[in-house]
C-alpha cells in the first residue's frame, strides 16, 4: 500500500480493459489519478471505482490523436492536483487490420495518430510538468506485436514497434531529467478491445488464449496494471528505457497451433477491415 502516496498520475483509455485495471490499482496506492478516454460513460464509471478504492480521481474526455486535448489533459491535472508524476499513454484501438495491399491510407493514418502519434503527444506534454517536480516516470502501452510480426497486423505492429523505439531514445533524452521512459508489451489480455460486447465472445476469447502460450490461462488487465504500478513506482527507479514483456510466455514459445480452429472461429466474427475503440462496438 501507498507505493504512490503523494504521487499524480494521468492514464489514457483508462475507460476500460488495461487502463481501468491501472487506474484503480494507482488509486488504491495512493495516487490521484486523471482519467482520459473518448468514452464518457466508461471513464466516469471509472473515476467512481478509483474513489471506491480510496483515491482520488478526475475524468478528462480526451481524443489522444489531437495535440491541443493532450495539452489540456496535461493542464487538467495540473489544475486539479498541482503536479504531475506519471503519464501512462495507453489509448489504442485496433486500427486497419486485414492484407497490407488492401488498407486504406486514411485507415493506416488513422491507425498511427492513435497508437503512436497520441504516445508521442503524451510524452512531449508531460515532460516539462515533470521537470518542476524533480522527476517522474512515463509508461506507455507497446505490444509484443512491436517487437515481432503477425500476419494482418501490419499498421498496428508497425506502430508498436514505434512506441518500443521511442521509449528507448526519449528514455536517454530525459534520463538527466530523472525521467523515466519504459514501455509494457503485453501479450493476449482478454479486454473489450478483443471481445467488444459481442455475446458469448469474451468466454470464447478466454479458452482460445489460454490454450496459446505456456502459461496457460489468459492474461487481464490486472496483469498489466501490476507491472505498471512497478514502472510508476520508486520500485523502479533504475529501470528505463525498457520493453517489459507481459504475454504468459507467448514471445518464448507458442503453442497456438493446438487451438487454430479457435483462432479461426474468433478471426471469423471480428471486423476486416479496421478496430475502432471498445466502446464504439
Amino acid at each position: 500500500m501507498d507505493r504512490l502516496k503523494g504521487k499524480v498520475a494521468v492514464i489514457t483509455g483508462a475507460a476500460s480493459g488495461m487502463g481501468r485495471a491501472t487506474a484503480i490499482k494507482f488509486a488504491g496506492e495512493g495516487a490521484a489519478v486523471v482519467i482520459a478516454d473518448l468514452n464518457v460513460e466508461g471513464g466516469e464509471a471509472s473515476v467512481r471505482d478509483c474513489k471506491e478504492n480510496a483515491g482520488r480521481a478526475v475524468f478528462q474526455k480526451t481524443d489522444v490523436s489531437a495535440e491541443a486535448e493532450v495539452k489540456a489533459l496535461v493542464a487538467r491535472a495540473i489544475k486539479e492536483f498541482g503536479r504531475l508524476d506519471i503519464i501512462y499513454n495507453n489509448a489504442g484501438i485496433g486500427g486497419a487490420i486485414g492484407p497490407l495491399e488492401n488498407i486504406s491510407v486514411e485507415d493506416w493514418d488513422r491507425s498511427q495518430a492513435v497508437l503512436l502519434r497520441g504516445v508521442f503527444l503524451g510524452m512531449k506534454h508531460a515532460v516539462p510538468e515533470m521537470r518542476k517536480v524533480g522527476g517522474g516516470s512515463i509508461i506507455s502501452t507497446a505490444s509484443i506485436a512491436g517487437i515481432r510480426g503477425f500476419n494482418g497486423l501490419h499498421a498496428y505492429c508497425a506502430a508498436k514497434a514505434g512506441v518500443v523505439n521511442l521509449t528507448r531514445s526519449a528514455a536517454m533524452e530525459f534520463a538527466k531529467d530523472k525521467i523515466r521512459v519504459n514501455c509494457i508489451c503485453p501479450g493476449g489480455i482478454n479486454t473489450p478491445i478483443l471481445h467488444r460486447n459481442i455475446a458469448g465472445m469474451k468466454e470464447v476469447i478466454e479458452q482460445t488464449m489460454a490454450k496459446s502460450q505456456p502459461i496457460q490461462r489468459t492474461g487481464h488487465p490486472d496483469d498489466i496494471a501490476g507491472m505498471a504500478l512497478y514502472l510508476a513506482s520508486d520500485d523502479s527507479e533504475f529501470v528505463t528505457g525498457q520493453a517489459m514483456v507481459v504475454d504468459g510466455g507467448l514471445t518464448i514459445g507458442s503453442q497456438y497451433a493446438a487451438a487454430n480452429g479457435d483462432a479461426n472461429a474468433v478471426r471469423a466474427i471480428m471486423p476486416n477491415s479496421f478496430i475502432g475503440p471498445s466502446f464504439q462496438g
